[in-house]
């Protein structure tokens, strides 16, 4: 079973089907079968503060991932913390709907969980691809860029 919770301390205006659907496409698509995943949605500053705490980086961040087991347990377990103020301003500068950029924070922390890394060129890649599958698989245009790599 895979339990998919939301957290939305700041009430923004989510559709919480459509991202709870997400995670698990990604959770499903990757295998895994068990799972107790958080997705939070906080402000610029919250995750800023959250990056420099837990990984030295003194900048806010679209998304970071929390593993709290390892893509191979039994069941895993996680949290992805998303910034819903940098998916309104990315997805307005890019000319595309909020729900795609909040949809591919999503999958994009998914994957991490799952144990995909963009750390080098070819990881990045193979993680891009898998972030186009699902995108298009849930519906939503195909919003990555090759050359985003390094921001997520």
């Amino acid at each position: 079973m895979i339990r998919v919770r939301i957290a939305n301390p700041y009430e923004w205006p989510l559709d919480y089907a459509r991202l709870k659907a997400a995670a698990r496409t990604v959770l499903e698509g990757e295998k895994i079968s068990t799972a107790v995943l958080t997705l939070a949605f906080v402000t610029d500053e919250h995750i800023h503060r959250l990056n420099r705490q837990f990984l030295q980086h003194d900048e806010p961040t679209d998304v970071l991932t929390f593993p709290y087991s390892s893509p191979s347990a039994a069941r895993l377990e996680g949290e992805v913390v998303i910034s819903y103020e940098t998916a309104q301003r990315e997805a307005q500068e890019r000319g595309h709907p909020l729900d795609a950029e909040l949809g591919l924070y999503v999958i994009h922390g998914c994957l991490h969980l799952c144990g995909y890394d963009d750390t080098t060129t070819p990881s990045a890649a193979a993680m891009r691809g898998r972030e186009r599958h699902y995108l298009l698989l849930l519906g939503w245009p195909d919003i990555t860029h090759s050359d985003d790599a390094d921001q997520r």
